[in-house]
């Protein structure tokens, strides 16, 4: 009899998280949602805004950000989840993170991609 796994992950086109009652949307979606990976498109943070972007249980956050406060991503893993990261890559403009890492003894890629329409 094979086990099956399941690894449920949410990604959200958020469209900025400056504003408070925004991120509060987002993490009660995230929540109710309980996916164990969330990737973030368009988080539109800078470097020294990501520090807004804390939810209880999903202390491991990666950012990709670039100068500016333009469309960034980030990828975050659940408290709940025994991922253990290797390496991890950023794009300087923020528009990609790929993270390399472990999960039971199995390798694992986690890539958020933000692709503009132009």
């Amino acid at each position: 009899m094979a086990i099956s796994s399941f690894l449920p992950i949410i990604t959200l086109k958020v469209n900025g998280l400056n504003d408070p009652i925004k991120r509060d949307r987002v993490t009660e979606r995230i929540r109710k949602k309980d996916p164990s990976i969330c990737c973030l498109q368009e988080t539109h943070f800078r470097p020294k805004d990501t520090f807004r972007l804390k939810i209880r249980g999903w202390r491991t956050i990666y950012h990709a950000n670039g100068q500016q406060k333009k469309a960034r991503v980030a990828i975050l893993i659940s408290d709940n989840l025994d991922f253990k990261t290797s390496t991890e890559s950023r794009d300087a403009e923020g528009l990609y993170v790929i993270i390399k890492g472990f999960m039971h003894q199995e390798d694992l890629k986690i890539v958020n991609i933000y692709v503009p329409n132009v």
